[in-house]
């Protein structure tokens, strides 16, 4: 147990300072390795609280105590006896001698169930319940010792428009820390919420599970940069190493590999030679080159599913190839941003824009094709353009090794598992996600998603309720809340979720889903409100979702009665998608949409022509995920054309299929069946579920309905 400490070749003041100075969770090695742990400077009120952690107060007063007793017994039995006062002389002299070595011991060592245990290697433990605090159900478990959280770097230089450059040195430091497999590094998203220098360190670690924090500044003057980082303990809020770079603007990339290597070589993290490498790579001689390619991460990197940003991010890796043509990382991100773009709804699934994709990948790949930056970009056209799931998979997996300490790679494996049905591989590669970033709202709405295909209600409510403690009262997160207590027949609680959603409100899932319950609750006057205020200020926003809403005005007219204007409504959407689907003619998402809109024209044969397109475009044997939607919105339009044995058909063999829903975000339940109008036309059919017959039933009814269900 203790063979890797040898007291014998170690010297009483070297222990001392081992002992004394080394970080909590940081191993202590034999003094004769080179590699063994400096003194560090303690701050004395994080000193004495480290004293109150080791017990060391308790070993004073227990070892004083039981002290003061044998001497007491020496004074009084030694005398009795008849023996020499040399005895009690010893016997006190021994007492003293032996107080500070029994505070050194009690520094070093816990006594553990397993045994007495070096204080650091039991802190590694999961800590055992306390008796005292039986009603917990869970062990807490201690952060690894070679961890780290980078906060966002703070930004001196006076012109306040260098935030990005910060920002950039601060990710591309995280980048470098996640290509060595022996660290633990949060990653970017969960730290950024943390701006600058944070106050209550120990209480960020615990948040995010790590033993370290790194914080930074940068000053950027003309061609000058100054980096000053400093690694902290986090639970003593002691210095393990700090610096302080001057340089030139063309030597910024040795700051950050140096700044990566300095934090290395403090946790003690053992470089393989290929990690040695790839921090010592520097991607441009260009520093122009360099601060376009910084712009554009700064778009990059908070994109979310926003298509302008994207826009944004790809016009300055432009600008960062054109001024460098051998600017690897910037190419790959070039693809990776025309990728996403192809890819995220709203975006441009063009032919054009595949192309230029492709193009960046395949430069990329000429430069460095076994680059992890390069394979990245690879997988991501490969799941985002060419959807082969399989060929993302591998390649994904490739990179999962080069970028051990990456959380977007798991993440990334995480949506090519649920695509191809794989749920439990895909809710696996999720919470390994999350352990590298635990306060990622996205992974975290990502994770629920998945619950939500399965049908994991309460799951992906507790989901939620973590992201909304990171982002309070976001609109975004109360409304996909939502629509889980819709899908459970709940409109109440939905709706109090929803009640601050408006036309104005920016988030576009959030308006969807607040006019899918304004027609639950079957409010049509107040939905047709909403959705004509909602595009009316569709004056340069895209085309889809201003398509798309359209199509959903044109069914809630029609459900409203009102023919007149549902058939407007569906004339222009048909305008609108039709030069969306010449343009993206592989688009499965914008067929369903035109489907709908010929089927509120009464365009029977072709409405259900363009929904069968739509599910030979996107099968559900290809995309467990979305494939299924497709069959959706056949069964819907069915139902408008009274082939209702077909509709009840389909629906039946949905409610038994995980998949996520373009008409609701959540699979369809009973609940949805029994409350929303489209499917009123199959309440009088004999082949309905009896227990969803007639008019829609109340809340209490629905609950019922899910328990008798479940």
């Amino acid at each position: 147990m203790f063979a890797d400490f040898h007291i014998s070749q170690t010297t009483a003041s070297e222990l001392i300072n081992n002992v004394l100075f080394t970080p909590p969770g940081v191993e202590v090695e034999s003094c004769c390795d080179e590699r063994f742990v400096k003194p560090r400077t303690v701050n004395p009120k994080n000193f004495f609280a480290e004293l109150k952690r080791r017990h060391v107060y308790k070993v004073a007063i227990a070892y004083a105590i039981v002290g003061w007793l044998v001497m007491q017994i020496a004074a009084t039995v030694v005398p009795a006896l008849h023996l020499s006062d040399a005895i009690t002389s010893a016997v006190v002299v021994l007492t003293l001698l032996g107080f500070p070595i029994a505070l050194v011991l009690a520094w070093a060592f816990d006594l553990t169930p397993e045994g007495l245990k070096r204080t650091e290697w039991a802190d590694r433990e999961p800590a055992r319940p306390s008796r005292n605090k039986a009603w917990r159900q869970t062990e807490s478990v201690k952060v690894p010792a070679k961890s780290i959280a980078v906060m966002p770097f703070e930004n001196r230089s006076e012109d306040k428009a260098n935030a990005y450059f910060a920002d950039g040195i601060q990710n591309e430091i995280l980048t470098l820390l996640s290509k060595i497999a022996d660290l633990k590094v949060i990653s970017r998203t969960s730290t950024q919420q943390y701006r600058s220098r944070p106050r209550n360190l120990t209480e960020i670690a615990k948040q995010l599970g790590v033993a370290t924090i790194l914080e930074g500044s940068v000053q950027k003057v003309a061609d000058q940069v100054r980096v000053n980082v400093q690694l902290l303990n986090a639970q003593t809020d002691s210095h393990l190493w700090a610096e302080t770079y001057d340089r030139k603007l063309t030597d910024i990339f040795s700051v950050e590999s140096e700044i990566a290597k300095g934090i290395a070589e403090s946790l003690q993290a053992k470089l393989t030679g290929r990690e040695e490498q790839a921090l010592a790579v520097k991607p441009t001689n260009n520093p122009e080159a360099y601060d376009a390619y910084l712009r554009g991460l700064a778009f990059d990197t908070r994109k979310g599913y926003s298509g302008d940003a994207l826009r944004k991010a790809i016009s300055f890796f432009e600008r960062a190839v054109q001024l460098d043509p051998n600017f690897v990382l910037a190419w790959a991100r070039l693809s990776r941003g025309h990728a996403a773009l192809y890819f995220v709804p709203g975006g441009d699934r063009t032919g054009a824009r595949r192309d230029a994709a492709k193009k960046a990948l395949e430069t990329a790949q000429k430069l460095q094709p076994n680059s992890p930056e390069t394979q990245l970009a690879l997988g991501y056209y490969q799941y985002y353009v060419l959807r082969d799931y399989e060929l993302a998979k591998t390649t994904f997996g490739l990179v999962n090794k080069m970028l051990p300490g990456s959380s977007e790679v798991p993440a990334a494996l995480a949506l090519v598992a649920r695509r191809e049905g794989h749920w439990d591989e895909s809710v696996a590669y999720s919470e390994q996600a999350l352990t590298l970033d635990p306060r990622n709202v996205q992974l975290l709405n990502e994770a629920a998603q998945t619950y939500a295909t399965l049908r994991q209600f309460p799951t992906v409510l507790k989901l939620y309720d973590r992201a909304l403690d990171i982002v309070p009262d976001d609109p975004g997160v109360m409304a996909v809340k939502a629509t889980i207590h819709q899908a459970e027949g709940n409109l109440e609680q939905a709706g109090k979720l929803l009640s601050q959603i408006n036309a104005q409100t920016p988030s576009t899932i959030a308006l969807v889903i607040k006019m899918t319950q304004l027609r639950l609750e079957r409010n049509y006057a107040e939905a047709i409100q909403f959705l004509q205020a909602r595009l009316a200020q569709f004056h340069s926003a895209s085309e889809t979702d201003k398509a798309i809403t359209q199509v959903f005005l044109a069914v809630t007219q029609r459900l409203a009665g009102d023919t007149a204007g549902a058939k407007v409504a569906a004339e222009q959407a048909c305008t609108t998608l039709e030069s969306l689907c010449k343009n993206q003619p592989d688009n499965a998402f914008l067929v369903a949409g035109l489907s709908l809109a010929n089927a509120v024209l009464g365009e029977k044969e072709l409405a259900l022509k363009e929904a069968e397109r739509a599910i030979k475009l996107l099968p559900s044997v290809k995309d467990r995920v979305y494939g299924p939607a497709c069959e959706e919105i056949l069964a819907l339009i069915q139902t408008m054309f009274g082939e209702n044995s077909l509709a009840i058909s389909t629906l039946t063999r949905l409610l038994q299929t995980p998949y996520g829903s373009w008409l609701y975000a959540t699979p369809i339940t009973l609940a949805l069946l029994k409350l929303d109008p489209i499917w009123d036309p199959l309440r009088d059919d004999p082949a309905f579920p009896k227990t969803l017959r007639g008019k829609a039933a109340v809340n209490s009814d629905v609950r019922e309905v899910l328990g008798n269900n479940r």
